[in-house]
């Protein structure tokens, strides 16, 4: 595949249409979405929107891999490092910033591009989700987690399937986080399933795969990178932050692992080995998920880079 011509035909068809172009870039963790957005935009006057769910907290660098002022290569990049580890972000409170960021790279005549590894928020975007503001119901929401940690995922999910078969259908069985905002949303009398319309953009979706074998080389040295590059040291200043295990942003990969070392449940070599393993498990559901994508260009990692990239 030519990308550089397709991405030129791309816009060349948006113009004459008069549609408002969005490129997405779609992969696990490591297989390079960072470094292709950044490729493109230099090449197309563009400027990138972060689709990771991670990233949007601050001092979360390391463990989220998030991209560094070198790397941004002077391309501008948003939706990174705009809320504190313990504020609450919705899928809502995505889609009214990122949007407002779109629309903006738009006006000024550039190529919004949407890199990332969060599938729900590439998603929410290109399908346009009309999504009403459900307030988190904290109460129910202990609830569902009691039911889940006494019934299991599977008896959970399959209530979410009965309530809501559409977004189930869209949901892993294993993220539980969504499962339960999924039966929370359904409870408020709305359903997830229910919330898209058709795309404000043209659309053109690139993603990157690997061979598993080489992504997988890539995840155990990202993970063993993250070590060397203070992985502990972060982890131990968003503690002594009096940020803590219960947040959702600190399950972010990377964090119970080591917390795990620094009780003395793990020696440093174990932590980094579950870290990768989960890093793996964490990347096949991604794949999973983006395989369910529609109309995405699937591009070889393997061309696509010589040499080990983010």
């Amino acid at each position: 595949m030519d990308i550089d011509q397709t991405i030129s035909e791309f816009l060349e068809e948006s113009y004459k249409s008069r549609q408002k172009p969005l490129l997405v870039i779609l992969g696990g963790t490591a297989s390079g979405k960072t470094a292709l957005s950044i490729q493109i935009a230099k090449k197309f006057n563009g400027e990138v929107v972060s689709t990771d769910s991670r990233q949007v907290y601050k001092y979360m660098d390391i463990a989220t891999a998030k991209v560094t002022y070198n790397e941004m290569q002077g391309i501008p990049h948003y939706m990174i490092d705009i809320v504190e580890p313990d504020s609450g972000f919705t899928l809502a409170d995505f889609v009214n910033k990122a949007k407002i960021h779109i629309e903006d790279i738009l006006r000024r005549g550039k190529l919004p591009i949407l890199a990332g590894g969060t599938g729900l928020y590439a998603r929410a975007i290109c399908e346009n989700y009309q999504i009403t503001h459900i307030p988190p119901n904290n109460e129910l929401r202990l609830k569902l987690q009691n039911e889940l940690d006494e019934k299991g995922e599977d008896y959970m999910y399959k209530k979410l399937q009965e309530l809501d078969p559409q977004a189930a259908g869209k949901i892993h069985p294993h993220n539980h986080r969504y499962v339960i905002r999924a039966l929370e949303i359904v409870s408020a009398g709305k359903k997830k399933s229910n919330l898209k319309s058709k795309s404000e953009y043209n659309l053109l979706k690139f993603g990157i795969e690997w061979n598993r074998d080489k992504l997988y080389e890539r995840i155990n040295a990202r993970a063993a990178n993250q070590i060397e590059d203070g992985l502990i040291n972060e982890t131990k200043m968003l503690l002594q932050r009096g940020y803590d295990l219960s947040l959702p942003s600190m399950s972010s990969l990377g964090y119970p692992e080591m917390i795990k070392y620094m009780e003395g449940e793990l020696s440093l070599d174990q932590a980094l080995e579950l870290l990768q393993k989960n890093t793996r498990n964490y990347a096949k559901r991604q794949l999973t998920w983006f395989r369910r994508e529609p109309d995405v260009m699937w591009i070889s990692g393997e061309e696509l880079f010589n040499k080990n990239e983010r």
